[in-house]
């Protein structure tokens, strides 16, 4: 099964990180967000990834283009014959990556429209955020697709506000007041399952974003469906956000480093 990942956005309210470099490839821990995302599906199985660039999306095809050079110890013989011997092979060398330019302006659903001619004959792909990070269970995700047997199932998860909440009359007086409450609604958090009829949906007009017309069409016709993550989920989509993630890498309390256990 393929991972297509959404990798073109501009990033601008993160601004002190992505102004020379593609969100996707801003560091958390040392390594590309890109790479953790990659490293959560690959724990469960999945390591063929379709990577959807827009906004220096070259960058992000030097990364993989100089990833072995860039992350082992290596001997290079120099001269005519050049040969490269590799002395700690990583973890991700059973990767496959599609790098596919999907437009510098193309919206989400125009993205994954675009990269359909790579899925080849899969009935079942799956499309995910390149900026969040979350310890779902993609098995348990998988399993649940595959019961509903609708077209599409979005992972959610609940949103915790930092602030406090405020419910106000039309005089503008405050009826409650809820210090930042424990839970709220219900997010999508991307992690969609899809099967290959979901392209139907889609148009290849650059302005479709995937969470408009395509999922709104999905809801009216009983075809998409929700499941439930209660763990970890965040969003790196400002400075505090990089930090936070960040802070949690570093002192080990990193919920998304799935392969880091043994039992998820």
């Amino acid at each position: 099964m393929k991972v297509v990942i959404l990798c073109g956005g501009q990033g601008t309210r993160l601004r002190e990180e992505t102004e020379y470099r593609p969100k996707p490839l801003v560091e958390v821990g040392g390594r590309p967000i890109l790479w953790h995302i990659q490293k959560i599906f690959a724990h469960h199985g999945l390591r063929d990834f379709i990577l959807c660039l827009g906004y220096r999306g070259n960058m992000i095809k030097e990364y993989y283009l100089n990833y072995e050079a860039m992350s082992n110890d290596f001997t290079i013989s120099l001269g005519n014959r050049q040969q490269i011997a590799f002395h700690n092979a990583s973890d991700e060398q059973d990767f496959h990556v599609t790098l596919a330019d999907t437009g510098l302006h193309s919206m989400t659903g125009a993205r994954v429209k675009s990269i359909a001619r790579y899925l080849d004959d899969d009935d079942t792909f799956m499309v995910a955020y390149g900026d969040g990070l979350c310890d779902v269970n993609i098995g348990e995700l998988l399993s649940f697709h595959r019961a509903h047997g609708r077209l599409a199932t979005v992972t959610t998860a609940r949103l915790v506000s930092r602030f406090g909440v405020v419910d106000i009359d039309e005089q503008d007086r405050i009826v409650t007041f809820a210090e930042k409450p424990p839970e709220k609604e219900w997010i999508s958090i991307g992690f969609f399952v899809f099967n290959r009829r979901v392209l139907d949906y889609i148009s290849d007009d650059p302005d479709c974003a995937l969470e408009r017309e395509p999922m709104e069409a999905l809801v009216r016709d009983g075809q998409l469906m929700a499941y439930r993550h209660e763990g970890f989920f965040y969003a790196m989509d400002t400075y505090r956000e990089y930090l936070h993630l960040n802070q949690l890498w570093e002192s080990g309390q990193a919920p998304w480093a799935v392969w880091t256990r043994q039992n998820v």
